[in-house]
């Protein structure tokens, strides 16, 4: 087929991207990008308005009439061949323009799906209704990943449709309830996706003012932890201080996940090494929101920790609500704990050594039970060759600075199952958030700078793509 990618050719070397006809090409570019970008954002505003929820059953409707939404927007942008599919599970969206002879193609990914918004009344606005404040766009979805999908449109639009690369777009429709059927989606088109550089605009900046090209993420794993200490309910009156309550029991276990100091206290874990840079002090009180008086946990930079280092949370306890207590010893509960694997670990091996941790100290002989739940494995990125030689220039042109490698702390199994997918392509993550967007809080919100940097960069790289020597 004339316009398959050719995986083999993307190890050519860059020519001639810094003469003088190069810059005049580049700032053509530039220019395009600013004269689309009211629109982009008028249509990103519409993206938001849909609460396109996969995680919710009662919005299946409304993540349909997001894809259907998406699809039409890539299909007036002038892309030839758009579809929605399905592989069992939220719709998605494929949308492929063919690759110029000798030129690569390059899969721009994003999704349309968002996290549930919470309680509506600690907003400072309704959350799918977009609202600029301060130069920031509030809304569920502005950033995480709307915004990824108003990038690929912007790029795409300065091109007027007709990039000097094949692009290939795909939109996910269910990567906050963990892309459950990604895997399937891969395996059935695979084809329609296959790429030379795969981008991936679902990450972080290093500031507002700062880009970043994300080398590493730590993966996932989860359980269920269950424990039981009797039968049945008894009166803590007459048996309180002689026979141990499951609560208790839960308690002391969970707090063996980690030291005195905060670190992770379970034994087999693997700790990578994080690169050489910091924000300086006290921006991790200023970016948590951290309370007068508590402390960070655990020990090494806060780099090492957010990114090398493997992280236990108890994200959710299972027992009896305080407004239904009453004075009874209560004989089970339970917790969901969520576990973060620094690069170079295996995320299956991480849940073994977690589950032995659990039954090994389970005080008391009570009884323990540990269902496992999502794995999803952590990945670190070779940041070197042409590819990534014109992504940093195509950054450095359009913040007017380098963009700092940078680890994340969060988790993107997916990425694993991208490479794994196609091994022969290059795989780049950026994204349009920046250190104050707080993805899947309250009051989600993207800078519109940062916005702008991120799309003219896009169209910059597909331009420096382009002109790879053929």
């Amino acid at each position: 087929m004339p316009d398959t990618p050719c995986l083999v050719s993307i190890s050519r070397t860059l020519a001639g991207l810094d003469g003088a006809a190069s810059v005049i090409t580049m700032s053509g570019v530039v220019q395009r990008v600013q004269q689309v970008l009211p629109s982009v954002r008028a249509d990103l505003e519409d993206l938001v308005r849909i609460p396109s929820v996969w995680a919710d059953p009662a919005r299946r409707d409304e993540v349909a009439r997001s894809a259907e939404a998406v699809a039409k927007l890539l299909s007036d942008a002038g892309l030839p061949d758009v579809k929605i599919v399905s592989e069992g599970g939220a719709p998605a969206v494929i949308a492929h323009y063919p690759a110029p002879a000798g030129a690569p193609t390059v899969l721009l990914y994003a999704h349309h799906d968002v996290q549930p918004e919470g309680d509506p009344t600690q907003w400072n606005s309704a959350p799918f209704e977009p609202q600029e404040r301060d130069g920031r766009l509030y809304g569920r979805g502005t950033a995480d990943d709307k915004a990824g999908i108003a990038t690929h449109l912007a790029a795409i639009r300065a091109f007027d449709g007709t990039p000097p690369v094949g692009v290939t777009v795909f939109v996910e429709g269910e990567e906050e309830s963990g892309s459950p059927s990604l895997g399937a989606l891969l395996d059935a088109h695979r084809d329609a996706l296959a790429a030379d550089v795969i981008v991936i605009a679902d990450s972080d900046n290093w500031s507002t003012e700062t880009p970043a090209l994300t080398v590493s993420l730590r993966g996932l794993a989860d359980c269920v932890v269950e424990v039981a200490t009797l039968d049945h309910g008894l009166h803590s009156g007459l048996w309180g201080g002689v026979v141990p309550d499951a609560l208790s029991v839960l308690v002391r276990l969970l707090a063996s996940l980690h030291d005195d100091a905060g670190n992770v206290a379970v034994a087999g874990l693997h700790e990578a090494s994080a690169a050489d840079v910091d924000r300086g002090e006290g921006w991790v009180r200023e970016e948590s929101g951290l309370l007068d008086g508590v402390s960070e946990i655990g020990s090494g930079s806060v780099v090492q920790r957010m990114w090398a280092k493997p992280a236990i949370t108890v994200i959710g306890i299972d027992t009896t609500p305080i407004d239904k207590s009453s004075n009874t010893l209560i004989p089970r509960a339970r917790a969901k704990i969520s576990m973060r694997v620094a690069p170079g670990g295996d995320a299956r091996a991480h849940l073994d050594a977690l589950t032995r941790h659990l039954e090994k100290h389970t005080p008391w002989g009570a009884q323990v039970t540990v269902t496992p739940g999502d794995v999803g494995q952590p990945y670190a990125i070779d940041a070197t060759g042409p590819v990534y030689d014109a992504a940093r220039a195509a950054f450095r042109q359009a913040w007017g600075t380098d963009p700092v490698d940078m680890g994340m702390g969060g988790s993107i199994p997916f990425i694993a199952e991208f490479a794994a997918a196609f091994p022969a392509a290059t795989i780049l993550v950026t994204g349009v958030e920046d250190p104050a967007t707080q993805a899947h809080s309250i009051n989600e919100s993207l800078h519109l700078g940062v916005f702008e940097k991120a799309a003219t960069a896009e169209a910059l790289l597909l331009e420096r793509l382009g002109q790879l020597d053929r």
